[in-house]
């Protein structure tokens, strides 16, 4: 597969070393670690940075990477590293009405990438639209977890209207991070 083909951080990485695939999905996980602390108090669920940057790495990193990275975060997360919002870790968090949102971030990460890996989506327009569908997709999975604590009225107007604008604003803010990085990104390929 040509390097046009890929994500570029597949191409980059595609005849490097083992160790530096390592470096890049730990430094990925703790960014997402990072994202996670930009936050803004709501109840039950904050809303954070975190999508951004999954669909950021889906694009950058393609499907392997960015579900590496995203799964790396959340088992960092499990083993009571501070790592999701407002600093939460363990093992508990999994139970809780934020579930779903997680569960969303890693299947979105590798949905996302792996629709980005294709040329024909790479444009702005094909990117915004996955973007689109990823945070659509974190949103229902939120929503489903959350609606059985809370009920499906009430998790709809506390875990999914709050975030719509939010996600299109996220989306349009990682299509533009995603074409500003691609082309430094690619400059690193030997």
């Amino acid at each position: 597969m040509s390097p046009g083909h890929v994500a570029p951080l597949q191409a980059v990485l595609a005849d490097r070393p083992l160790i530096w695939r390592i470096l890049l999905v730990v430094a990925g996980s703790w960014m997402m670690a990072l994202s996670s602390w930009i936050s803004a108090p709501m109840y039950p669920v904050p809303m954070t940075m975190q999508s951004f940057f999954v669909m950021t790495f889906a694009g950058v990193a393609g499907a392997r990477f960015a579900a590496a990275i995203v799964l790396t975060w959340l088992a960092q997360a499990a083993l009571g590293a501070p790592f999701l919002a407002d600093g939460a870790g363990g093992l508990a968090v999994f139970e809780g009405p934020t579930s779903g949102y997680l569960a969303g971030f890693l299947i979105a990460a590798f949905a996302c990438g792996w629709l980005i890996e294709r040329p024909a989506m790479r444009g702005w327009l094909p990117m915004f639209v996955i973007f689109m569908l990823g945070h659509a997709l974190i949103l229902a999975l939120g929503w489903a977890r959350l609606s059985i604590i809370t009920g499906p009225l009430a998790a709809w107007e506390t875990g999914v209207a709050p975030f719509l604008i939010g996600s299109v604003l996220k989306t349009l803010m990682a299509v533009v991070a995603v074409k500003l990085l691609e082309p430094m990104i690619r400059s690193l390929e030997r």
